[in-house]
């Protein structure tokens, strides 16, 4: 089973450039996109078409904000929108669906560059979500959590580490709390398969930071510790353009 997941940066920005197209060409079984910025209704018949796969909407209530979609090649045993905490599901930063063998998870999590409230709210919203992993674990499920993580866990996953240790993103609470889900019975698979490997995710548009290779690895695939063995690969596109995010890729047996 294929999983790509990408933060298009607005969807139908992405839909006009023809972005997607890259990655209905990998044929992947499941497809989680963050950042959406819009609603299905916002959409032509024929942009909402998607390959021929079927979508989960889960918008933000405030226009052009935020918003995950999920996609898939086939139907999902059970899906839900949000986390159940309105102060977070107003946003649209969650769906979860369920599959044979695991359960999914399509994450935005908060960005904190706003000021120390919005570091505040996406603490409370990592708290928020591992607190409904842990009780999914405690019932023997297995959980693939995947998206835009807004944090770069270790000095490797960033270019200029030194400098950005007072910027959100890379601040010591924000990576504790990445570190709590790998406590948590949590593999970010990516490292673990590629402990040396540098990489990024996201790059900043402002002075070529793409080009330069100035960038942050800040989106992940966690995988419970009952799925590493089922992980055949996961990739980091950063040769796909579209976004200041690139694809990622997980492939489970």
């Amino acid at each position: 089973m294929k999983i790509i997941s990408w933060n298009v940066n607005g969807l139908r920005a992405a839909l006009r450039k023809d972005s997607l197209t890259w990655v209905w060409n990998q044929k992947p079984d499941l497809v989680c996109l963050q950042e959406i910025k819009a609603r299905p209704d916002q959409l032509t018949d024929e942009q909402k078409k998607f390959s021929g796969y079927d979508a989960v909407w889960n918008p933000a209530e405030k226009a052009g904000y935020s918003g995950v979609a999920t996609f898939l090649k086939s139907p999902a045993l059970e899906t839900k929108l949000g986390m159940g905490a309105s102060r977070f599901d107003v946003e649209g930063r969650v769906i979860s669906t369920l599959h044979p063998g695991f359960r999914l998870f399509n994450i935005y999590v908060p960005s904190g560059t706003r000021g120390k409230e919005r570091v505040g709210f996406k603490l409370d919203f990592y708290a928020q979500l591992l607190n409904a992993c842990d009780r999914l674990h405690k019932k023997g499920e297995s959980l693939v959590l995947t998206g835009d993580f807004n944090t770069a866990h270790t000095p490797i996953d960033l270019k200029n580490a030194k400098s950005n240790q007072k910027t959100s993103g890379f601040l010591p609470e924000e990576r504790e709390w990445v570190q709590k889900y790998l406590d948590h019975g949590f593999v970010d698979i990516y490292r673990h398969l590629h402990p040396e490997r540098v990489q990024y995710t996201w790059w900043t548009n402002i002075l070529n930071a793409r080009q330069r290779g100035v960038g942050w690895r800040i989106d992940y695939f966690l995988v419970s510790n009952a799925l590493v063995d089922r992980v055949k690969d996961a990739k980091i596109h950063d040769d796909v353009l579209g976004s200041d995010h690139c694809p990622i890729e997980l492939v489970l047996e």
